[in-house]
């Protein structure tokens, strides 16, 4: 069995499940969810909620006596007293719970074999690239869209697309993810904008954020633009399935607009992504794919 430990909003929890998917695609066995983060969320993280609901994914949830047989026991939050003790005594965690180590793609993951507890990020499409097909079948919105989203994803397929997404909202308000992640200045929207105007005649810029104010009143560039903004917190979901629709992408420092241009299936996509994607130096070379553009 593979159980995958959620957390993090949606672009998160996309990038864990397809890790955990594939792994569990590659050796046969199940998979199940661990949701237990969203119980009791850090105080220093912004809050979210369990949102894979709305995909065509599975959606079995591991019980907690599934969970402590294969992960073993979160000494999280023990005193260091307590886990040097149980370390000595060889039952400080199960060989089966696999922490990540770093930001970079680990080979070794996709080698796992038998019971996994996967706890991180695994923010690299290196952890699914063999099983795409799959992903992109179960990153499904399985939700009807309303009447306004229609319109809008009927304009987008109507005219030589782009998503432009604005990622501000904790970058900006919660003091630990501006720190963390940083914000991308409008100048790099602004020419990540101008190049793909260059490159492709008639481009029509459809602005997703969750600021949508700040970005009207600041963002400019080639027109016309179509300000997206009418789904808000509760339904990311539906900003995500018109951004796929999008001919090209130009992304914020946000797992959320990375999941929408990779699941765009455009062969022509153009993509172009910001080259500091953290606000402190972390090696970012296994997230963006080569074909895409870094400015």
């Amino acid at each position: 069995m593979i159980i995958v430990k959620l957390q993090g909003g949606l672009g998160n929890q996309m990038f864990q499940y397809a890790a955990a998917r594939r792994l569990a695609a590659a050796t046969g066995s199940a998979i199940k969810l661990d949701l237990s983060w969203f119980e009791k969320i850090p105080e220093e993280t912004t809050p979210r909620g369990y949102e894979l609901h709305v995909f065509d994914t599975v959606q079995d949830v591991a019980s907690r006596t599934e969970i402590k047989r294969i992960r073993g026991i979160d000494t999280g939050r023990w005193p260091k007293v307590s886990k040097w003790l149980l370390r000595k005594a060889g039952l400080l965690q199960s060989r089966s719970w696999i922490k990540e180590r770093s930001y970079s793609f680990d080979p070794q993951i996709l080698r796992l074999g038998g019971d996994c507890y996967l706890d991180g990020f695994w923010q690299s499409p290196k952890y699914f690239d063999d099983v795409a097909d799959l992903i992109r079948k179960e990153f499904t919105v399985t939700v009807e869209p309303d009447p306004q989203n229609r319109e809008i994803a009927d304009l987008i397929s109507r005219s030589v697309s782009v998503s432009v997404h604005l990622r501000r909202g904790d970058y900006v308000s919660n003091a630990t993810a501006a720190a963390y992640h940083g914000v991308t200045p409008v100048v790099y929207y602004q020419k990540a904008m101008a190049q793909i105007a260059s490159r492709v005649e008639r481009t029509h810029f459809f602005i997703f954020s969750d600021d949508p104010e700040w970005a009207r009143q600041n963002l400019t560039g080639p027109e016309p633009m179509t300000f997206v903004n009418h789904n808000g917190p509760g339904k990311g979901y539906e900003d995500l399935r018109l951004m796929k629709l999008c001919r090209h992408h130009v992304l914020a420092n946000s797992s959320f607009s990375w999941w929408g241009a990779w699941l765009a299936t455009d062969p022509e996509k153009i993509v172009v992504a910001p080259k500091k994607w953290f606000g402190q130096e972390i090696d970012t070379s296994d997230l963006i794919p080569q074909s895409w553009l870094r400015l």
